[in-house]
């Protein structure tokens, strides 16, 4: 990302100036007991701000990251040998300087407000040893390491928030080219395909017979067009993983004319994994009411969210199961209903109850518990997030 990459240039930055702190203060620190090795902390951490800052540019792992804390609080803890016990009593920083920052704000980039907290506590942990050795005062405020977590803390709250905002405005972007697509083609559609659709279904009803059949499945695909333009491809397709969707809008897709579906006003989030489960499964419904009570047969879908679980019902008016039935249709191999329907759903946590009476249809009832956090859409990108 690219406003990632300019945090990381900034820590960079960062380290380049704090070492030339660092080098200025050894400079005119005419109280250091052993100035060469001081030249060695410093040259270490030459060396390592040139190596980090070509890591930092390709890649961010977690050991990069650990390694980079390692030698930093190693530096730090150098500072006695160089300094001599009565520097910090004379008010002289650590050799090291702010330069012990620099792991802290690369914590929190990486990782967040949290990461950068414990990044800098582990550096402050450390500066406190230093002041409990013998020859420094520990009664010296401790203001530094307070700034220190702060900026860590801060820091990390901030990318983190940086992070999210880029991420939503890619979204809002690729939202937006896909709906400017979606109308020049919902044009090109309505002008031809929908007007030949429409045609044929009229003069296949006016024809009678297998015409009649034509007209009838020319006027269900061009129900399902319409749908389709009008609220663009079910986002089930295009997310993957628990990211949370409509469920609403995948069921729509199977809206026909003889498939009615009827969902409520406001959307009805379901992560994306489970969403296209419970799908499929009213997919499986509907092939079964098509196989049973043939392909005139009328359907339909309801979805409703009381706010803990989600159900849909599929209906029928066919002739309806005899009892015994799904046993039997089972036990001969027939798993549309055991696998399709319940093995998907079960695998959600959710249950399936199915209610006929013979000559009344069937009625299939999909209950799926819905995950703990709250779920809540997004005005700006029409993406749903899930707090835990």
């Amino acid at each position: 990302m690219e406003i990632e990459g300019s945090f990381w240039r900034a820590i960079a930055v960062y380290r380049i100036a704090s070492l030339g702190y660092a080098a200025l203060l050894l400079t005119g620190a005419d109280g250091y007991l052993r100035p060469l090795a001081g030249w060695l902390v410093i040259g270490v951490m030459a060396a390592w701000t040139g190596i980090t800052t070509a890591a930092y540019s390709t890649t961010r792992t977690r050991p990069l990251l650990l390694t980079d804390l390692l030698v930093t609080l190693g530096c730090m803890l150098a500072s006695p040998y160089v300094q001599g016990a009565g520097a910090r009593e004379d008010g002289v920083m650590p050799v090291t300087a702010t330069w012990i920052g620099a792991p802290v704000l690369a914590w929190a980039v990486y990782g967040g407000r949290r990461a950068g907290a414990v990044a800098a506590v582990i550096m402050a942990l450390g500066d406190q040893w230093l002041l409990g050795l013998p020859g420094f005062d520990l009664s010296t405020p401790v203001n530094g390491s307070v700034l220190l977590i702060l900026a860590g803390t801060v820091v990390g709250h901030v990318a983190r928030l940086t992070k999210q905002a880029e991420e939503r405005l890619q979204q809002a972007a690729e939202i937006e080219a896909a709906s400017r697509e979606r109308e020049r083609l919902a044009r090109g559609i309505h002008d031809s395909v929908l007007q030949v659709l429409a045609l044929v279904q009229r003069r296949g009803l006016e024809i009678g017979g297998e015409s009649a059949e034509l007209g009838r499945l020319a006027g269900e695909q061009e129900a399902v067009l319409r749908e389709l333009i009008r609220g663009g491809p079910p986002p089930l397709l295009a997310q993957n993983g628990t990211s949370p969707v409509d469920l609403a809008a995948g069921l729509r897709r199977y809206a026909t004319s003889l498939v009615t579906v009827s969902t409520p006003a406001t959307p009805l989030p379901l992560p994306s994994d489970q969403a296209r489960e419970v799908v499929a499964a009213v997919g499986a419904a509907l092939d079964n009411v098509r196989s049973h009570c043939g392909e005139n047969a009328r359907a339909w879908v309801f979805a409703e969210n009381d706010g803990t679980s989600m159900t849909v019902t599929v209906r029928d008016e066919g002739p309806g199961i005899p009892a015994g039935r799904l046993a039997e249709a089972e036990a001969e191999g027939r798993l549309g209903i055991a696998q399709s329907i319940r093995g998907r759903i079960a695998g959600l946590g959710g249950t399936v109850e199915i209610t006929s009476v013979p000559g009344q249809g069937a009625e299939v009832e999909l209950t799926v518990p819905i995950p703990r956090g709250s779920c809540t859409l997004d005005g700006d990108t029409g993406r749903f997030t899930v707090a835990p």
